[in-house]
């Protein structure tokens, strides 16, 4: 397989995977509660930081005028100025807008570490989606070469959907993925599965 083929796949693999957590963290009604003004301003410019996000990961419809890059640098402000952004400042939407924006800033681990200890503290007070922590605590450890808590970074091993690195007490991996609000771990990896089988030549 050739460095471009794998790029694309793991591009794939990885809005793929995105967009099935996404789906999960952004269900939920969107009302605020009165401790916090809700920001509509600060929501929308998320959501469209993630619309942004997925075409440009994709190829389709992507905005020129903004990139990875300016895209992360603008969330590093928000988060200096706010920690994260919570569901009473932006909605369930616009928290996982974020979250998603985070998970794409591969080649800035010490930002992606910032992030995961903010949004630790977020789901800590109930302000954000243990689904999103589960992904990016994974996304964290795999980059760092370490075991993964929950099994949400995947690769592809021929047709076969796999763990991107090995899962820490993979007897508990099922409680842990539950307590998340994430589907157990098979049906997970045969969703990831059909996506490795239509790549695989």
């Amino acid at each position: 397989m050739t460095a471009p083929t794998r790029s694309r796949r793991l591009a794939r693999l990885v809005a793929v995977g995105l967009l099935l957590a996404a789906l999960g963290g952004c269900s939920g009604d969107e009302s605020p509660s009165a401790q916090t003004t809700f920001d509509q301003a600060l929501h929308d410019e998320l959501v469209q930081m993630q619309a942004d996000d997925q075409a440009e990961m994709t190829g389709r419809g992507a905005d020129p005028t903004t990139t990875f890059e300016s895209r992360q640098a603008r969330l590093a402000e928000i988060l200096d100025e706010h920690g994260w952004p919570g569901w009473d400042l932006v909605g369930r939407k616009g928290s996982t807008a974020a979250w998603v924006v985070v998970q794409h800033a591969d080649l800035d681990l010490a930002f992606q570490e910032k992030a995961l200890g903010l949004l630790e503290e977020a789901v800590a007070a109930g302000q954000a989606s243990p689904g999103d922590l589960a992904y990016l605590t994974d996304r964290v450890a795999a980059a760092r070469g370490d075991e993964q808590t929950f099994g949400t970074q995947i690769r592809c091993d021929g047709k076969r959907a796999v763990p991107a690195t090995p899962i820490a007490d993979e007897a508990g991996v099922e409680e842990r993925r539950a307590n998340a609000g994430l589907e157990p771990l098979g049906d997970y990896l045969a969703e990831m599965e059909e996506l490795c089988a239509g790549d695989a030549p």
